[in-house]
């Protein structure tokens, strides 16, 4: 049983798999941790974690952090269920909380619908409200035309809420399981059954959920030597770790190889089910303004953020999905469905360094825009063998396997650990300070962003 200390440090890690706390703050989480335990840290595991909270301390003496510590979490119905309260005075008490849950939110649109004889979906203004007669025969003759437009249009106004609500949860989950993966998803106990392995997954979580940096280069991976020594840890007692946790972040073969074929089926039935869902939010953002599919540069009308959110959540989901796929022995799957990854969109002015800097259009692009739309190849409606993807990897130069389009990724090779920089819209600044002073003063923004980026980078 692990003491009071123990239990709210790996508590407080664990509540880190939904903020966006700082690795080197999960550096220091986990030194207190193993101290708490009074357990040694091996000399590589302690170097690498010291160096990483000893930034965590000097930024906290310099003003610690501007930047926002928690994913922007959707606006819940709160201010509507107050309103139907006071216009739909029979209906049962709303429950605390019941603002960010479609389900209560939808129950209530459509008992409150029933008191003035309306089905729910029927929000046309002009074709779905009664007039006088259709009032008195159902029912409503008391009720004046003017309090039942009121009612007709806060339900109106409710059923928008909460198509907006369904889709930015939607987005949030997808911008979690993008840059996470499946951590976020882990139940304390589960996280929690071994310290070490809690700490890996902490750590890699927070360096996945790291803020990208306007740049004309790779953004940084998040397998950093800090990372290595934990890993290094979790390989030291095999027996010990839990590995279906860290197959949550981390799905590598000798991650994976540790397994049980029943979990790897979990696991791959849950990538199944995420795969489907991100590939219904690219199609509906396709359908609402068509991508420019040969430059992937961002045209008016162009829901870039949504788009950027789905395409990282489908390349992560698509990663794990091969992964699983090939430790379970059934890869063979992909020689008839072997979708492609998905582009994010590119701004025109960061296109525009991308050549002035000697660089150009990203192979994986011209690949992409030859390959069916992976919402097509899910259904069935267009075949992609992973013959096909090889032979269109084969005609633009690209390596299938390096570059993960027909199997797995190798292994990322650990990179150096850098401090974690503040940002303004993405541009790296000197310090806390500094940072929340540019964003006030509106730095970094619009068409200045490029200039700045030159100057401060």
């Amino acid at each position: 049983m692990p003491s009071p200390m123990v239990e709210q440090l790996l508590h407080e890690l664990h509540s880190t798999l939904t903020l966006r706390k700082r690795p080197e703050d999960i550096a220091q989480l986990v030194l207190d941790l193993h101290a708490a335990q009074g357990s040694t840290l091996d000399a590589a595991a302690e170097e690498a974690l010291t160096k990483a909270a000893r930034n965590a301390l000097r930024n906290i003496w310099h003003g610690y952090t501007s930047m926002r510590e928690d994913f922007a979490r959707p606006v819940g119905a709160q201010r509507q269920l107050g309103r139907a309260a006071e216009l739909f005075p029979d209906l049962p008490a709303v429950p605390a909380g019941a603002g960010d849950d479609p389900a209560r939110i939808e129950a209530l649109i459509r008992r409150a619908g029933e008191q003035i004889g309306r089905s729910y979906g029927e929000n046309d203004f002009g074709f779905d409200r009664m007039n006088r007669a259709e009032r008195e025969e159902a029912g409503l003759g008391e009720l004046s035309k003017r309090r039942y437009n009121k009612r007709f249009r806060l339900l109106r106004r409710m059923e928008a809420k909460l198509a907006r609500l369904l889709h930015e949860q939607q987005r949030r989950e997808m911008t979690l399981t993008g840059k996470g993966a499946l951590a976020h998803t882990l139940p304390y106990e589960l996280f929690a059954a071994d310290p070490d392995s809690a700490a890996f997954i902490a750590y890699m979580t927070a360096r996945g959920y790291m803020r990208s940096i306007f740049t004309n280069g790779k953004q940084r991976r998040p397998y950093d030597e800090v990372a290595a020594a934990l890993f290094q840890r979790l390989l030291a007692e095999p027996e010990r770790t839990n590995w279906y946790a860290v197959a949550h972040v981390h799905p590598t073969a000798e991650v994976l190889a540790q397994v049980s074929d029943e979990d790897l089926t979990q696991l791959l039935v849950r990538w199944n089910r995420f795969l489907r869902q991100v590939a219904d939010l690219l199609e509906d953002t396709w359908n609402r303004a068509p991508l420019e599919r040969g430059t992937m540069i961002v045209r008016p009308g162009n829901d870039s953020s949504t788009w950027n959110q789905a395409a990282q959540a489908w390349n992560t989901a698509r990663a794990h999905w091969f992964a699983v796929l090939v430790e379970l022995g059934e890869d063979a799957i992909l020689d008839t469905v072997c979708p492609g990854k998905v582009p994010r969109l590119m701004a025109a002015d960061v296109a525009y360094w991308h050549r002035k800097s000697g660089g150009g259009l990203h192979p994986d692009t011209l690949v992409w825009s030859e390959l069916p739309l992976p919402w097509e190849v899910l259904r069935g409606e267009e075949p992609c063998p992973r013959s096909l993807v090889a032979q269109v990897c084969a005609r633009h130069r690209v390596d299938p396997v390096a570059g993960g389009w027909t199997a797995p990724r190798p292994a990322a090779e650990a990179v150096p650990y850098r401090r974690t920089p503040e940002l303004v819209h993405g541009v790296a600044v000197a310090d806390p300070l500094m940072a929340s002073a540019l964003r006030s003063a509106g730095f970094f923004s619009g068409r200045h962003q490029k200039a700045a980026a030159d100057e401060w980078l």
